[in-house]
């Protein structure tokens, strides 16, 4: 689509597989390859694209040409799962990273050296992953932000009807059971009745009555498996909860504060610059102000390229999306 729109050829791909046999994706659909990783061009950027099975997918072969690409100053990626690959091959030890969250846990023990987080998408220097689902979607858009500015990526996210282009912010939601496995009920069920009361936050001894605990236990609770106290991860669900309602409702600053039980508009405000690092007012003010050409304009401004298809990205453990950037 940046090329449809402006006419010119910025990427140009090639997918590639160990040897460039046929591969299937996860659900069974066939992928092609144009090529082996051995006969590949030269690149300027490498995207590993993960699935079910990635551990005992990735092999020798791969993290030898992965270490041998970034040896040569590739930026190189990971989508959902393929950040495993990465690790695998040592090419994320001290970088920040994003992966599914089903494999948060299982990295964190295998590569202690990465930075794991929960956003949707990290980029670290010249080094990219995401989780799964549509967050590529996303880190691909700001790439394309990066390389050729916001308005291209703008433009593309309108021709996706994609309303909002979410940022490195952005969390995913890590289901409480997966962290914490079924060995600790009594905490579940305290973090579903914060999330049910938002507006009206329960008073922490009450919750602590509701699930036959004291108040020193939950808190030895939350310390122990989500390292905060009660009271501190209370407040992040509500901000969270106010920003999402922040960037996609017009809703005012001071119903969103009532909405999201705090007693006061000035507290919610203070409390969420400490939090995100800008005050409400401005998140909203960046949001409405930013500049954003559309696709129609781009469009009248530029011939355009013949028309693509869009087609399906499908995953496979084994398979090697790669992107070469053209220079202008």
């Amino acid at each position: 689509m940046a090329n449809q729109l402006t006419g010119q050829e910025l990427y140009r791909w090639h997918t590639l597989s160990l040897a460039g046999e046929q591969v299937w994706a996860s659900d069974g659909m066939p992928i092609t390859p144009n090529s082996s990783i051995i006969n590949a061009p030269m690149l300027d950027t490498v995207i590993v694209c993960g699935g079910i099975g990635i551990q005992s997918a990735v092999t020798r072969e791969h993290v030898t040409w992965l270490r041998s690409q970034a040896r040569r100053s590739k930026r190189i990626g990971g989508v959902c799962t393929g950040s495993w690959a990465l690790a695998k091959a040592g090419l994320l030890d001290g970088f920040d990273c994003s992966v599914h969250w089903e494999f948060l846990a299982a990295m964190q023990e295998a590569f202690p050296r990465v930075n794991l987080s929960s956003s949707l998408f990290t980029l670290d220097r010249d080094r990219f992953t995401s989780s799964g689902g549509t967050a590529p979607m996303d880190m691909m858009l700001h790439l394309i932000s990066r390389d050729h500015g916001h308005e291209l990526s703008a433009a593309i996210s309108e021709m996706f009807v994609y309303e909002r282009i979410r940022n490195e912010q952005d969390h995913q939601r890590v289901p409480l059971k997966h962290m914490l496995g079924t060995h600790q009920p009594k905490l579940q069920e305290v973090v579903a009745l914060m999330e049910a009361n938002l507006e009206e936050p329960i008073d922490l001894d009450e919750l602590a009555n509701y699930v036959g605990l004291s108040r020193r236990q939950l808190e030895r609770l939350f310390q122990k498996y989500l390292h905060s106290s009660p009271s501190r991860y209370y407040l992040k669900l509500r901000l969270i909860r106010a920003r999402q309602l922040l960037k996609q409702t017009p809703i005012s600053i001071v119903e969103l504060s009532v909405v999201c039980g705090f007693v006061s508009t000035p507290h919610f405000s203070k409390c969420y610059r400490e939090c995100f690092g800008i005050p409400p007012s401005d998140e909203r003010l960046v949001a409405q102000t930013h500049p954003l050409v559309t696709a129609r304009s781009i469009a009248q401004a530029l011939p355009l390229a013949r028309p693509m298809s869009l087609l399906d990205q499908a995953r496979d453990e084994s398979t090697f999306a790669s992107i070469k950037i053209l220079k202008s």
